[in-house]
This record gives structure tokens, sequence and C-alpha cells, in this order.
């Protein structure tokens, strides 16, 4: 039991600050300002991810995990059912859940994202885990995911690794406007 909380425990430390990300996908529409009419960000359908970043991992952890922010600028409810990336030998969808008074990660089938909802993952809740890691997260690095929903489509963006003891959000966390 003590090696599934430090496991867990390493795990929820190897998780950390935001920075903006650019996300891409295959559907986008050229000639939007070059694809960046949106201050490096893109849309798919309405939706936006605004913000994608990740904690390097100390030694040889095995595993690793990513924040995403993501917004919902269409007319209608979108899920996010799925997370794709060469970075471990499993990507999932994870969320955090007390079970006898001990927190937990648990993998989930999905995010639902209303119209104009936002998802911010974040320490202690949502967050995209890497579960069998093919080499450690560096810091400074960048890591690309697709993000996956079921009437997007596919959002491509790019996860930024901070540094091993990176918290929170460095004064960054309000969403900058442009």
């Amino acid at each position: 039991m003590k090696t599934i909380l430090s496991i867990a425990a390493a795990t929820a430390i190897t998780l950390a600050l935001p920075v903006s990300a650019t996300a891409h996908s295959h559907k986008m529409k050229e000639g939007m300002e070059g694809g960046h009419g949106h201050h490096g960000k893109h849309m798919n359908a309405g939706i936006r991810v605004e913000a994608a970043w990740a904690r390097a991992t100390p030694g040889k952890a095995r595993n690793g995990g990513a924040y995403v922010t993501v917004v919902n600028g269409a007319a209608a409810a979108d899920r996010l059912i799925g997370v794709k990336g060469d970075v471990a030998k499993r990507v999932e969808i994870h969320t955090h859940l007390m079970d006898k008074g001990v927190m937990r990660m648990r993998r989930i089938d999905g995010i639902d994202l209303a119209a104009g909802a936002k998802i911010q993952m974040k320490p202690g809740g949502y967050h995209v885990m890497f579960i069998g890691l093919h080499a450690p997260l560096k810091k400074g690095s960048s890591i690309p995911l697709t993000l996956v929903f079921e009437k997007a489509g596919e959002v491509k963006t790019d996860v930024k690794v901070m540094g091993v003891g990176a918290m929170g959000h460095g004064g960054h966390g309000h969403g900058h406007k442009h």
C-alpha cells in the first residue's frame, strides 16, 4: 500500500506550470492570417487549446502527466474522448477521486464540455497521464499531443515542459487576453 501511495505521490509531483501553447488541427481552414488569427490560439470547430504544460520528470520516473486548458467556443456541447501522443506506451485522461479517505488517480473515458465552457486541467483534478514514458520529460522541451473530441475531431497542441519543482501558475494563471 505504501508503494502505491508513493507512486501516486511521485506521479502527482511530476505535474506542473501552465504556459501558452499553440493548438493545430488537421481540419483547420487555411487563410486565417497564416493560421495565427487568434494570437497563437487556434480553433477547430470552436475548440481552442489555450494552455498545455507538464513538469519535468525526476530521475527514472516511468510516468508523467500534462495539463491543458480547453475552451469550447462553439454553440454546441462536445466531449473530449481521448488524447494521443508518442511520449509513452499509453496516454490517458485521468482524474483524482477520494477513495476511503485516500486520493487516487483514475482513468476516465472522457470529459463533457458544454457550449461556451472551459476545461482547465490542473493538479488534483483532470489531467493527461503518460504511462510508461519512453524517455524522461526534460525541462525546456515540448511534447506533441493530439486531443480527440466527439464532434470537433482532432486538435493538436504542443505541451511545454517546465522544471521538476515548478509549482502553480507562476503568476500566469489569469488566462491572458491579447
